[in-house]
């Protein structure tokens, strides 16, 4: 049984993104409006900070059935109770797959980042629940896009899910969709919303649409 979605809007929660905003208050708002998955990404923030933002979101998330997923941290994605974990390339280094599924169990969600086609192949032979796939478009998070273009061949050749990230924006989301994408992450574009409900909404509509018209 698929642990996700085939069509999924994933908000990637971050403080440092979030201006004079609350990302605890951004959530809320954001839940309320059914995003479907939201991770935790907060790399400046102590332990003790770390738990108590992600029990709340944790709460907040199982209240209103959306995944939680935590980023980096399998063992505080076990702590939590959440829905599972998201790794990035550097992570699986010290957290090797096998590892991970080990202390999260079969039942928990496992995803990593991808930005090649390559690591995407390599991703093929690892006990993952979905990749992400990107930069995309241009964004602070990272140095480097890798564009549209290996859209279509990520998620041919993958054997889980792909959720497509990196700037997107309800400006250039169509790009993504019209290459088949239905998985969807952002940061900047709901954290930074000034009507955070309606932004999400909207990028839903949109998906829907999309999925709608194929």
């Amino acid at each position: 049984m698929a642990k996700l979605k085939s069509t999924n809007l994933y908000l990637v929660a971050s403080q440092q993104y979030c201006r004079n905003k609350n990302i605890l208050e951004i959530a809320k708002e954001a839940v309320s409006a059914k995003i479907d998955i939201l991770q935790m990404r907060e790399k400046n923030l102590s332990q003790k900070e770390l738990l108590d933002l992600g029990r709340a979101l944790a709460e907040l998330c199982k209240r209103n059935k959306v995944k939680f997923i935590v980023n980096d941290d399998p063992d505080l994605a076990k702590t939590l109770n959440a829905d599972g974990v998201h790794l990035g390339q550097e992570d699986i280094l010290t957290f090797p797959i096998k590892d991970v599924r080990t202390i999260l169990g079969q039942e928990k969600i496992i995803g990593l980042s991808t930005h090649s086609i390559e690591q995407v192949k390599t991703a093929n032979s690892l006990d993952l629940d979905y990749i992400g796939f990107g930069p995309i478009f241009s964004t602070k998070a990272k140095s480097y896009t890798i564009g549209t273009d290996e859209i279509e061949q990520a998620l041919k050749i993958s054997k889980v899910p792909v959720i497509i990230i990196g700037g997107i924006t309800t400006a250039n989301i169509r790009q993504v969709l019209d290459k088949g994408a239905t998985n969807i992450a952002v940061i900047r574009e709901i954290v930074q919303a000034n009507n955070v409900k309606e932004k999400v909404v909207q990028l839903k509509k949109i998906i829907k649409g999309q999925k709608n018209e194929n």
